[in-house]
């Protein structure tokens, strides 16, 4: 069926040359066009990802200035379209100047099949990865977030979530596995809020060390220990008005939790070696991976406290549990990490892909942009294969992509259940699907499948 073929235009004045690139090419939905006008028709109708063309037109078919005026007014048309000269082995300077025009590639007349076959098909492919490469800006463009790239369902819940609570002034608690993004989410509540103008200050608490946390969490006065030279104020201060984001807040020590949660019922704190009270307005963010109710069960946590910071509780998935986006944000590190190391353009393999899509990658959104940074630097050639990742694919089978595969799976899948549940009877199988009994029987004779009822009925 041609609705479901990749399409080509074969640009040729010679009805006979028309129809042996046909006969190469019926893989692919095939349109010809005899001259610059029907070229540019054929573009505008049917938008084909590939085309083929000698530059040898009318009515200059001894020469090149047709066909590059036509070259011309095809990448104006429809500038990701790749094009492939076909020229004689004299007109290597016209084929010259056709790639500095912007043509793919050129092919030397007369042609080999299978070798032109090559081209074509690399052509192909090139303009898929492109396609995708433009969805998926679009669809950072789209996202509820900036900064927040995924087409999960989960995730995108996730960011509507973001979305309501951000103009509220509620305490906000970011759960997630290490690397998901517990930062980008929370700078971007501070962003979406009425704060957005103010400040968002950020400090890790697994990062410092405990005698160091109280005195950076909410200043010093002078000479409140050796070394404290001046007045100094603390994270909390600072973020006056804004928001302050406590990351990895299981980590904090019980002697400054008492200390917190006081500032969160008072919202007044006490710099280390002060006695006044500084009144502070700040909306407070915090993050962990850890399971809080578990510690504040065994003690380590105050449940008070807990329940103070979790007003509001979102949930990011791991990277494993997110559907596409790991082949997703794979081409956005690709692109990202492709400019700043000043790499030209390279893809992924076939088998690389396979492995990204495979692979659980333990470390999140972290891990994966570290590997595709050192993909990048380390990759050869003009493809990211599989053992420039370095990763160890999954010992699972890869699903499979094909959507006419898939449906065919999960239709056997579902006939076979409903047969079993209703021990072989059709009427009640067709029931329970919501389909017809004719129908049925058409279903289980595509898929080969027997009703052990029906043989004995």
């Amino acid at each position: 069926m041609t609705q479901n073929k990749m399409k080509m235009l074969i640009i040729e004045d010679d009805p006979g040359l028309q129809k042996q690139l046909r006969w190469c090419f019926d893989a692919y939905e095939v349109v010809v066009a005899g001259d610059r006008d029907a070229a540019l028709a054929q573009v505008r109708r049917h938008e084909p990802a590939v085309v083929t063309m000698d530059l040898g037109l009318p009515p200059d078919p001894d020469g090149a200035t047709e066909g590059l005026a036509t070259l011309r007014q095809i990448l104006a048309l429809a500038p990701d379209t790749k094009v492939i000269v076909l020229t004689g082995n004299q007109n290597h300077a016209h084929a010259v100047e056709a790639i500095g025009l912007g043509a793919y590639d050129f092919h030397q007349k007369p042609f080999d099949p299978e070798m032109l076959g090559l081209v074509v098909q690399r052509a192909f492919y090139l303009h898929a990865l492109q396609q995708e490469n433009r969805r998926m800006r679009q669809s950072q463009v789209d996202s509820p977030l900036s900064g927040v790239i995924s087409r999960d369902a989960g995730m995108q819940r996730v960011c509507r979530n973001i979305e309501k609570v951000a103009p509220t002034s509620a305490s906000v608690m970011v759960l997630g596995e290490s690397g998901t993004g517990k930062e980008v989410l929370a700078r971007a509540l501070h962003q979406l809020s009425p704060r957005a103008n103010q400040r968002f200050m950020a400090i890790n608490c697994a990062a410092i060390p405990e005698n160091l946390l109280e005195s950076e969490l909410f200043g010093y006065e002078k000479g409140a220990f050796t070394g404290a030279a001046k007045q100094t104020k603390g994270k909390v201060e600072l973020a006056h008005g804004g928001t302050f984001f406590l990351d990895e807040v299981g980590d904090l020590p019980m002697s400054l939790q008492a200390k917190l949660l006081r500032f969160l019922q008072e919202r007044v704190i006490e710099r280390v070696g002060g006695h006044e009270e500084i009144a502070v307005d700040v909306r407070i963010v915090c993050a962990t991976h850890q399971n809080l109710k578990a510690l504040s069960a065994s003690g380590r946590f105050r449940e008070d406290l807990y329940y103070r910071l979790s007003e509001i509780v979102v949930t990011i998935p791991p990277l494993r549990d997110r559907i596409g986006d790991a082949a997703l944000l794979a081409h956005h590190f690709k692109n990202k990490f492709c400019a700043q190391e000043s790499r030209p353009t390279l893809h992924f393999s076939q088998e690389a892909i396979g492995v990204i899509e495979s692979y659980p990658w333990p470390g999140n959104v972290r891990e994966m942009e570290n590997c595709i940074k050192r993909a990048i630097i380390m990759a050869d050639g003009p493809q990211i294969t599989a053992d420039d990742l370095g990763l160890s694919a999954s010992a699972e089978p890869e699903q499979p992509i094909n959507l006419r595969q898939v449906r065919d799976e999960a239709e056997y899948a579902a006939i076979v259940k409903a047969l079993a549940r209703v021990d072989g009877n059709i009427v009640r199988a067709a029931e329970l699907l919501g389909i017809s009994r004719p129908t049925l029987y058409d279903l289980m004779g595509r898929h080969a499948i027997k009703s052990a009822a029906a043989g004995g009925a």
